[in-house]
Formats: C-alpha cells, structure tokens, sequence
C-alpha cells in the first residue's frame, strides 16, 4: 500500500496536466481576486446605508455592485443561484434604509 503510494508521487505528470495545474492555479488567484472586490464594494454599500448617505450615491454604489456580480456570474465566479441572491439581499438592504 505504503509502495504504490511512493510510485505515484515518483510518477512525472503528462505536459497536459502540467498546463492545466498552471491554468487552474492562475485561475483561482484570479477569481480569489475578484471575489475580494466585490466583497469590499459590499461593504462599502452597508458603510454608506450606516452613514446615511445620500440615495443617489447608494444607487450608484448598488448599481456597480450589480455590474460586478453580473460579471462574476458570466465568468464563472459565482454560480447564477448567488448572483441572484447576492443581488436581491443587497437591493432589500437599500430599500429598508
């Protein structure tokens, strides 16, 4: 058991499978990102309905943030389920305040 385990690790992996680890990598660090952003964006919209801004100031605010989870969602970020939901709870957050 412990020797088939030591054969696999001592195996080289295909060129393919090289390519597709780099890819994946780059990929996450970039989806890891973009997550951050949209994150801090949605902080920034509750700081701003905390302060009490202006609306037209939050409607810009929850309009970028829309654009970005649009974003997320066509690239693969996020699935449509929490785009969806992402969307509705911050467009209910604004209309509370």
């Amino acid at each position: 058991m412990a020797n088939d385990k030591k054969e696999k690790e001592k195996q080289t992996k295909r060129p393919s499978a090289l390519k597709r680890d780099l890819q994946s990598e780059r990929r996450r660090l970039r989806n890891r990102s973009f997550r951050s952003s949209v994150s801090t964006a949605i902080r920034s919209l509750k700081d701003a309905l905390s302060q009490k801004q202006e609306a037209p100031s939050i409607q810009e605010k929850l309009n970028t943030l829309y654009s970005m989870v649009d974003k997320g969602v066509k690239k693969g970020v996020f699935k449509p389920g929490k785009g969806a939901r992402t969307k509705s709870r911050l467009s209910l957050l604004c209309t509370k305040a």
